[in-house]
C-alpha cells in the first residue's frame, strides 16, 4: 500500500521536542510534508535557531519514519521560527520577545554578558536588537566598537523615527550615541525614562526575534517605564557568587515577581563564577565563592542558565569593542551555551500565559 502524507504525520507525532516535552505535530513544528513514491520530504520548524538539540530532533524524525519503511529516501529541512506571545502589540509590533537583563547592583558584568548574549544569538541566525537602558553609564557603544556612531532619523509623516545602529548583526540604541563620550549625563529620573521610552516607541526596529534590554543596576524608574510601556517576555538576573551580590540580585529578582508587575524570571546567570589564568586554562579558582548563582536560582525555583568565568580576555575583548563570543577563545563556548539556554527558556515561556503590559500607577507621596 502506498505511503500517505497522513502516515508521515502519524509517525512524527511520536517524536518529542526534548525541551518542550510535546510531540512535533502537536507543537505545529512539521510543515510541507510531501510523499513522492519512495521519497518523503518535510520541514521541521524549530522554536529558535539557537536550538542545541537540532541534530537529535533530526535523528529522531529519521528513526520514526523508518519505522514505516526502511527503504524510504528522506529529505528533511531544519529551519526555525522563534515563537512569541507578543502578537499585535502597537509598540515594537514586529519584536517577538523582549528580555530584560537586570542585576541588583553594579559591577557584576551585566553589560558584558548582555553584549555577548546578543551577538551569540545573532550568530545562530536570529534577528537581535539591544537597547542600552543604563542611561547614566552606557557601555554598549564601547563594547560594540561604535562610540562615534549616530542613529539615523527619518521622517514618517509628522513624526521623527530613529533608525538603530547595526553592528555585528545586532541592532543597537544607546544614550551613549546621543551624548559626548567623555561627558557626564546629569538627568532627573523622568528625563532618563523619557529617553528610554523613545528608544522603544520612536525607533524602527523592524522584525526581531529577541530584543535584549541592558537595564541599569538596582530597581529604578527605568524598570517601571519598561514594564509599563511594553509586554516583557521575561527577565534574566545577572549575579556574581559573593554574598553581597546575591543579596542585591535577590532584590532585583523580587521586583520583577511582584504581583502588580509579574514578569517571569527566565533564569539566573552567574558571571565571574571562577578565575582561570591564561597559562593554566584547566584550573578553576573560586575567588568570589562557589555556586552562588545556582543557589539563588534554586531558592527562587527558576532556571540556572549557566556560569561565565572571570577571564582576562573577556575584559580585553569588551574594551577592544569586539565581544569575545566572536573569537575562537574557548571561553566563547560559555556564552554560546548560556545563549542556547536562554533561547530554550524563552521558547518554554511562550507556551505559557500571555505577556502583559503593567497598568498600575505609581503615586508620589508628599514630603514633610
Amino acid at each position: 500500500m502506498a505511503i500517505q502524507v497522513e502516515d508521515i504525520f502519524k509517525a512524527l507525532s511520536t517524536v518529542q521536542d526534548p525541551d518542550l516535552k510535546k510531540d512535533l505535530v502537536t507543537l505545529n513544528m512539521v510543515k510541507d510534508v510531501a510523499v513522492n513514491g519512495k521519497e518523503v520530504s518535510f520541514t521541521v520548524v524549530l522554536t529558535t535557531p539557537a536550538c542545541p538539540l537540532k541534530e537529535k530532533i533530526r535523528q529522531d524524525c529519521e528513526a520514526a519514519i523508518q519505522q514505516i519503511s526502511a527503504d524510504l529516501v528522506l529529505r528533511i529541512t531544519m529551519t526555525a521560527n522563534v515563537n512569541t506571545l507578543r502578537a499585535s502589540t502597537p509598540i515594537m509590533p514586529k519584536v517577538k520577545n523582549i528580555i530584560a537583563v537586570a542585576s541588583g547592583k553594579g559591577g557584576v558584568g551585566k553589560s558584558t554578558v548582555t553584549a555577548n548574549l546578543a551577538v551569540a544569538l545573532a550568530r545562530t541566525g536570529a534577528k537581535v536588537g539591544l537597547i542600552d537602558a543604563d542611561i547614566f553609564g552606557p557601555s554598549i557603544p564601547t563594547m560594540f566598537n561604535c562610540e562615534t556612531a549616530q542613529p539615523g532619523v527619518i521622517k514618517n509623516g509628522d513624526k521623527n523615527v530613529i533608525i538603530p545602529v547595526e553592528q555585528y548583526g545586532v541592532k543597537l540604541l544607546s544614550i551613549g550615541f546621543l551624548t559626548p563620550a567623555d561627558g557626564a549625563i546629569v538627568w532627573r529620573g523622568p528625563m532618563a525614562s523619557s529617553a528610554f521610552r523613545q528608544f522603544m516607541i520612536d525607533a524602527d526596529w523592524g522584525e526581531l526575534d529577541y530584543m535584549l534590554i541592558d537595564m541599569p543596576p538596582g530597581t529604578s524608574d527605568i524598570h517601571l517605564t519598561l514594564v509599563q510601556t511594553v509586554a516583557v517576555t521575561g527577565a534574566v538576573i545577572i549575579t556574581t557568587p559573593q554574598k553581597v551580590a546575591l543579596a542585591d540580585a535577590q532584590k532585583g529578582l523580587a521586583m520583577f515577581t511582584q504581583k502588580q508587575i509579574n514578569v517571569p524570571i527566565l533564569g539566573v546567570i552567574e558571571n565571574m563564577a571562577y578565575f582561570t589564568p591564561a597559562e593554566l586554562p584547566n584550573n578553576k579558582y573560586y575567588i568570589f565563592g562557589k555556586d552562588g548563582g545556582k543557589v539563588l536560582a534554586s531558592r527562587n525555583d527558576v532556571d540556572f542558565l549557566g556560569e561565565i568565568p572571570l577571564v582576562q580576555s573577556i575584559r580585553e575583548a569588551g574594551d577592544n569593542g569586539k565581544p569575545i563570543v566572536m573569537t575562537s577563545e574557548i571561553v566563547a563556548n560559555a556564552f554560546e551555551e548560556v545563549a542556547q539556554n536562554l533561547a530554550r527558556a524563552v521558547a518554554l515561556r511562550n507556551l505559557e500565559t500571555p505577556t502583559q503590559k503593567v497598568e498600575f500607577t505609581v503615586h508620589s507621596h508628599p514630603t514633610h
